[in-house]
């Protein structure tokens, strides 16, 4: 059976199947962060690879795909996206567990592991400019709607209002109840930006006086696979620039650091971007005095292979 002869309820149930393996990820804290800061100042973050995936983007791929299930106009097309390969990951898991074949527009010098877990998942990979990241995968989905408009339903992970929402629901209130109110200050970096502007926006709904500080590379050039450097790239139609208390920059060296550190000093394997989160999180840490930092690990090292190899 074609994913266009499957009953769309029947889809819809296979969607809500997949919820108990959505979002509910794990708060951790990590004291070798602090030691040197002082017992009231702490850093802690969500173990976001606890879902379908492997990665943060569970939560947008899975919100986004229930969607364009209730559209009648993507019935029988394939889901096409760009990607820099965590949310087509998570894409791609969910859409074979829904029968929905997948294309996604993929940066060619994606990592290797990425690649091959796509292929497992029978991900049909355009591979695009490497120069150009996630950009120029954008261009080409586009190039690639106008040319075959009735063969593609183009999901859109940049400009889709359910990318924020995953996070509004979801990330916002699990860190709110799992600090029990405690948290003073999110920290989190941008690339499709949907977690920082969806889990900031009801966070300032629990508690305005909660700190949330934006994080990009501080060039064009980085090693933050996912991360934008906004004032060189296209930013999403889904960021929201106002919502920050604060913009700041964390470089590809202390994130790579930090991806040693966490490894030596708290067993963790995290990812680049992770570290880099990590990173931010620290430089705002020590600042304070008192207080309860919250970040997200978006995956960890499983993707990076050659990224570890030199590392370690």
């Amino acid at each position: 059976m074609t994913a266009s002869q499957i009953p769309q309820e029947i889809l819809l149930q296979r969607h809500r199947a997949l919820s108990v393996r959505v979002g509910n990820t794990p708060l951790i804290a990590l004291p070798s962060l602090t030691e040197d800061l002082g017992p009231e100042v702490t850093i802690m973050a969500k173990l976001e690879w606890h879902q379908i995936g492997g990665s943060v983007k569970a939560r947008a791929a899975h919100a986004i795909l229930g969607e364009a299930l209730l559209d009648f106009h993507s019935k029988g097309k394939r889901f096409l996206d760009a990607s820099s390969g965590n949310t087509g990951i998570a894409y791609g898991a969910i859409c074979a567990a829904l029968g929905i074949p997948l294309t996604l527009c993929l940066p060619s010098n994606a990592s290797p592991e990425r690649k091959r877990i796509l292929e497992a998942l029978g991900v049909e990979i355009i591979p695009t400019s490497p120069y150009e990241g996630t950009d120029g995968a954008q261009a080409e989905c586009r190039s690639m709607m106008e040319a075959q408009e009735d063969r593609y339903y183009y999901l859109d992970q940049y400009g889709h209002p359910a990318n924020r929402r995953a996070h509004y629901h979801g990330t916002a209130g699990e860190i709110w109840m799992q600090t029990g109110g405690d948290v003073t200050h999110f920290v989190a970096g941008l690339g499709t930006t949907g977690t920082f502007n969806g889990t900031t926006t009801r966070l300032k709904e629990f508690n305005p006086d909660i700190q949330c500080i934006a994080f990009q590379p501080e060039s064009a050039l980085h090693g933050l696979e996912g991360w934008k450097h906004l004032e060189t790239a296209d930013v999403p139609q889904i960021h929201d620039h106002s919502i920050a208390d604060e913009h700041r920059t964390v470089s590809t060296e202390s994130a790579y650091e930090m991806v040693v550190d966490m490894a030596n000093n708290e067993g963790l394997l995290i990812s680049p971007s992770a570290g880099a989160n990590l990173a931010a999180a620290r430089s705002v840490a020590e600042e304070l005095e008192r207080g309860t930092i919250v970040t997200t690990l978006a995956d960890d090292a499983s993707k990076y292979g050659e990224v570890m190899a030199q590392l370690f």
